[in-house]
């Protein structure tokens, strides 16, 4: 683990990586940590607020940019030791250091760029009648220490140094990051290389620690403690839940941005299906057996009317399916839970399975596709509940009242994926208003799965799908879960903080008196 600066081994308990293909458990053995070590991490991250929070914007950037590098200098260590612990491909684990690095560099980006402060100034009027306006400045400050859990689904880019991580050290919060436990060694080198810049920047030793816990009472705890100040948590709605609790609970509630549970809706409309069906269907496959369906976003709802187009869609993709190879999936326990989910879908009286992947060995996934009525869809709420891994559930709807009956029984989605033809386009207007009251974000002609990280970029959704819909974990509106609004009223220029100071020392984009100012 890290504690600030310092190297520890465990104590409390033990923790092995363990072989995702073969279950093996893998050397070395981590140690959780104790209460102790928890009241070290969040002490040492309380210290390094003050001083953190209040480092000019290029030293913060580069601090970020330092990450990334030292995340890039591990090289095959990191992504050999990530394949093993996780089962992924090495193209996959590849492509999510790219984008683990990129997200890093994206948010130093934003950090040098300061439009994220969003600094307000409203000039003092004392003649304007009947009263005067004093002058009013506002900025965003970072809240304080943050609480980043680690995601199973993915090592690098949700995890460690992932999303939650960057966004909250670019909002200048210090990090406290709790590894999974599947992924330990992933973890520890990913630490590594955050306390090398840390270092080597001559920030507080505090901005960054990582722990592991052998257990839950170091997470929770995690959760509880005072100096924590919000929470960055990727996984099951159960987790999810548990950490939202322990937050609303304490003597200071704080928020817990938890992205959970999504079955992420794909609807089919009549035009499209009359044009390229069997194109859909083929597509869907792909899009549902990527990576063994262990994505947030993973097509596990498709919804469409009754008819020859849902035939050929159906057919099309049960045929693609049936050569679907099983894959690895993350963890022996995963697997365990999405074998079971597949059995009570496949088990159930009002639902029919359309095909099957090829079988795997070990703990691969075998993809599955299952189709119901609309009306045995809506009689029963656990047909809804999310199934991760390959495994999608078709509802066949009369009509298209029967549709937006569904879509409007649905739980918040972090995705909706709309298969449209330009005859479809005003039924498709019809439905995008009730579609954005459901989801996060809207896709047209394709699916879910590829987050782009960028600046529009929505990675969350109503509840269930995440904790707080206002809120993204990808892209740089990320950023904001960690800041807060401060107004300064006639505070004299000496001690104004640079941000609002008429000179404008960070030169940044301000908005004055209602209106844009660029910067010079």
């Amino acid at each position: 683990m890290f504690i600030g600066a310092r190297a520890v081994q465990g104590t409390q308990g033990e923790i092995r990586g363990i072989s995702a293909a073969t279950g093996e458990k893998l050397d070395p053995a981590f140690g959780g940590a104790t209460k102790d070590d928890l009241d070290d991490s969040c002490r040492l991250a309380d210290e390094a607020f003050d001083t953190y929070r209040n480092t000019d914007p290029e030293t913060r950037a580069a601090f970020l940019e330092a990450i990334a590098q030292n995340i890039l200098d591990l090289g095959d260590e990191l992504v050999e030791r990530c394949m093993t612990e996780s089962g992924l491909p090495r193209p996959r684990i590849e492509g999510e250091r790219g984008r683990t690095v990129g997200q890093l560099r994206l948010f130093a980006q934003v950090v040098r760029a300061g439009r994220y402060l969003d600094v307000r100034i409203d000039p003092a009027m004392p003649d304007r009648q009947p009263l005067p306006r004093p002058d009013l400045r506002s900025r965003m400050i970072p809240v304080g220490p943050v609480a980043v859990f680690g995601a199973s689904n993915f090592p690098l880019a949700f995890s460690v140094a992932g999303g939650d991580t960057a966004s909250a050290l670019a909002a200048g919060c210090p990090v406290v990051a709790k590894a999974h436990s599947a992924h330990p060694g992933t973890s520890e080198l990913v630490g590594s290389a955050i306390q090398k810049a840390v270092a080597s920047s001559g920030l507080p030793e505090g901005v960054f620690s990582l722990l592991f816990d052998s257990g839950r009472e170091i997470g929770q705890g995690l959760v509880a403690d005072h100096r924590i100040k919000a929470v960055g948590f990727t996984g099951s709605r159960g987790g999810g839940t548990a950490l939202m609790k322990i937050a609303a609970e304490r003597k200071e509630p704080i928020p817990v941005y938890a992205e959970m549970s999504s079955i992420n809706p794909v609807i089919l409309f009549e035009g499209a299906l009359k044009e390229r069906a069997e194109a859909i269907g083929k597509a869907f496959v792909g899009s549902l057996t990527l990576g063994a369906g262990q994505f947030c976003t993973n097509p596990g709802l498709i919804l469409a009317e009754e008819g020859e187009g849902l035939n050929t869609f159906l057919s099309a993709a049960a045929e693609t399916l049936k050569e679907a190879a099983a894959s690895t999936m993350l963890t022996p326990g995963i697997h365990q839970s999405y074998c079971q989910g597949v059995e009570a879908l496949a088990g159930h009286n009002q639902v029919e399975t359309v095909a099957r992947g090829k079988a795997g060995e070990n703990f691969q996934g075998q993809a599955a596709l299952f189709a119901t009525s609309s009306e045995a869809f809506l009689a029963d709420p656990h047909l809804q509940e999310e199934v991760f891994g390959s495994s999608s559930l078709v509802v066949r709807c009369p009509d298209r009242d029967a549709v937006r009956d569904v879509v409007e029984a649905l739980e918040g989605q972090l995705t909706a994926a709309i298969h449209i033809a330009e005859s479809d386009y005003p039924q498709a207007k019809e439905l995008l208003p009730l579609l954005e009251k459901k989801v996060g974000r809207i896709l047209v002609n394709g699916f879910g799965t590829g987050v782009e990280v960028a600046h529009a970029m929505v990675h969350g959704g109503p509840y269930p799908s995440t904790a707080d819909g206002r809120s993204t974990s990808v892209g740089t509106m990320a950023i904001d879960r960690f800041l807060r609004p401060v107004s300064y009223q006639d505070l004299p220029d000496a001690l104004l903080p640079d941000d609002v100071k008429d000179s404008n020392p960070h030169k940044l984009e301000r908005l004055m008196d209602g209106k844009a100012v660029l910067a010079d």
